[in-house]
């Protein structure tokens, strides 16, 4: 599921590689292809003023987390290749196939397991807390969605397969003007069932995240293996579906800008950039809870492992380094970074704080949402069939 692209600011990186230092070969290098806008240019620099020794820094945006998912396939199928080829790959026309020559590249967390299981990328350390320093500052919950088994699945005994660095929610986007004739505005999943929304809503083409909603609705989890046993899932999602115009993952805030649909279901990343432009916009996060998704650093499957992304993961854990990715990006920190008022953009802030929270805190709707864990196939064929009979 590739779940954001993000629409670049001044404050992020502007060019399509990021180069800092010069030197000969010798000179000590660290590669990261990362989701374009998640990491602030500053940050980058800042990191590269304060290490100690002469470093080559190369960072390459990439639009979107499916493409750099496929960019690990395709090294990992050009190393197997070259395995194959054994003495033939000495040959110089074979030059041209590399391998992974990166250090660490973004992944979403809905990725990890799959990533895991098709031998894709390492773990960056064998147990919690042996080498990354700022590992302690990271809150149970972020420790526990990245130590995984071999085969990818939670396990709190397991190895620690990625850093998140920032994270998002999914909310409910509106167009204020269309909503407000109605006399009212979305608090939570259920306003998505109201009178005068029929054909006027557009939902993500992901049948987690749109069975998923409907679950939480009636008080279930993102995470319900045995659907089939839900009652009243079907005839929610028929309802559901009645006031949907269309399912898209990536077009979904034009036709709420232009006016075609009133509400859309979206990810931050996507709606966050676009709502200071469009004022006619809000978002809310649902009361009853969200899915969340985390970027997390990740290390290619046979690179060797450098002290120097080690030095990057901490460093993007540091508090002060945390506040700015998540100040500039429009994001949250899986770091306590104690961000006020002041240091957040609008729209950000009005998302985090606005009065259809009826007090709530941002802690109190995180420990109501759920990151989209594995499941076992046998339940992921569930959704997909479901979803495809709703949609049909």
């Amino acid at each position: 599921m590739d779940r954001r692209s993000f629409l670049l600011s001044t404050s992020t990186l502007v060019l399509s590689q990021l180069l800092f230092g010069c030197g000969g070969n010798n000179q000590m290098q660290l590669k990261v292809e990362l989701l374009k806008g998640s990491i602030p240019g500053q940050v980058v620099n800042q990191f590269h003023k304060g290490l100690q020794q002469q470093v080559q820094l190369k960072f390459a945006p990439v639009e979107q987390i499916q493409d750099l998912f496929q960019q690990l396939q395709n090294w990992q199928q050009k190393s197997k290749a070259t395995d194959e080829q054994g003495w033939s790959r000495f040959i110089p026309f074979r030059q041209g196939q590399k391998t992974a020559d990166v250090d660490l590249v973004t992944l979403g967390d809905y990725w990890l397991k799959a990533a895991i299981e098709q031998k894709l990328i390492q773990p960056l350390q064998e147990v919690q807390g042996n080498q990354l320093k700022q590992w302690s500052g990271l809150d149970e919950r972020w420790k526990k969605l990245v130590m995984r088994n071999d085969q990818g699945n939670l396990d709190t005994q397991g190895k620690v397969w990625g850093a998140p660095y920032r994270w998002g929610s999914t909310v409910i986007v509106y167009n204020r003007d269309k909503l407000r004739k109605l006399g009212w505005t979305p608090k939570d999943w259920s306003d998505l069932w109201r009178d005068g929304m029929q054909q006027h809503i557009s939902l993500l083409n992901q049948p987690r995240e749109v069975i998923g909603l409907v679950l939480k609705k009636l008080g279930k989890s993102y995470n319900t293996e045995n659907i089939d046993q839900v009652p009243d899932l079907e005839k929610e999602l028929q309802r559901l579906n009645q006031q949907v115009k269309f399912y898209s993952s990536n077009n979904y805030l034009e036709p709420l800008i232009m006016g075609d649909t009133w509400l859309a279901v979206g990810w931050s990343s996507d709606v966050l950039p676009v709502l200071g432009r469009y004022p006619q916009l809000a978002a809310v996060i649902p009361q009853s809870g969200t899915a969340i998704w985390a970027d997390l650093w990740v290390r290619p499957a046979g690179i060797i492992k450098s002290t120097l992304s080690d030095q990057w993961i901490d460093f993007c854990w540091q508090p002060s380094t945390a506040k700015q990715i998540s100040v500039l990006t429009k994001s949250n920190s899986p770091i306590s970074t104690n961000i006020i008022a002041d240091d957040i953009q609008e729209p950000l802030w009005s998302i985090l704080q606005s009065d259809v929270y009826d007090g709530l805190r941002l802690r109190e709707v995180f420990d109501k949402s759920e990151f989209l864990l594995p499941l076992p196939p046998s339940a992921i064929k569930q959704y997909e069939s479901l979803f495809a009979k709703i949609k049909a």
